[in-house]
């Protein structure tokens, strides 16, 4: 299966796209359940929202179709007019479920509700376009689109893949290591065997 090139996808953000193509990458599988409400939504409340609610939250915070909108919360790819695949990025305040997770802020000591520090949460690639190279894109486009709306700095929390073992896509939800190292990012903590957290300061 060929590499997709960085340069053939185009990435948006996701008001300045449709609804039904935020969808079409939704799709099936753990991403049509998520809807990408996992690290927004504390645990005590996931189990009372259905895949509808959350598919409605997913609705109202990426502002789909409306190229104005102050705000969105992502980014998504395109091959050719095709929606291929989405990647989360908003201020770390936007993400509740993230003040508790252990793997984020081990070793670290900075103000969790500082919310010039952006965060990449999730990436959602179609099934028949994993495996050729478009989270990487999708990472790549990360930084920019983060500093132009104001961030101070962007993290993100991603699996360190074994050579040799074998890693299942629901694993790499958050990311690989390498593919953030491509984007620009370095190491500023290393908080478990399997995840590290990578990080880009903007100067100011």
């Amino acid at each position: 299966m060929r590499l997709i090139e960085t340069g053939e996808l185009r990435v948006v953000p996701a008001n300045e796209a449709s609804w039904a193509d935020v969808q079409t990458v939704f799709t099936g599988g753990d991403q049509g359940r998520c809807q990408c409400q996992f690290f927004k939504i504390r645990d005590f409340q996931w189990q009372a929202l259905t895949v509808s609610d959350r598919q409605a939250r997913l609705r109202e915070q990426t502002r789909c179709g409306d190229p104005h909108a102050r705000a969105t919360s992502g980014l998504l790819a395109y091959l050719d007019a095709e929606p291929v695949g989405w990647v989360a990025v908003e201020p770390r305040t936007s993400y509740p479920r993230l003040q508790g997770v252990r793997t984020v802020w081990s070793g670290r000591d900075e103000d969790k509700d500082d919310d010039g520090v952006w965060a990449v949460t999730c990436f959602v690639v179609r099934r028949a376009y994993r495996r050729r190279g478009i989270c990487y894109a999708l990472a790549a486009a990360t930084p920019a689109f983060a500093r132009e709306r104001g961030a101070t700095a962007i993290e993100a929390y991603p699996m360190i893949t074994e050579p040799g073992k074998e890693i299942i896509w629901n694993e790499l939800y958050r990311g690989s290591r390498q593919i953030f190292a491509e984007a620009g990012f370095t190491e500023v903590s290393r908080p478990s065997k399997r995840r590290v957290v990578m990080r880009i300061d903007f100067l100011a």
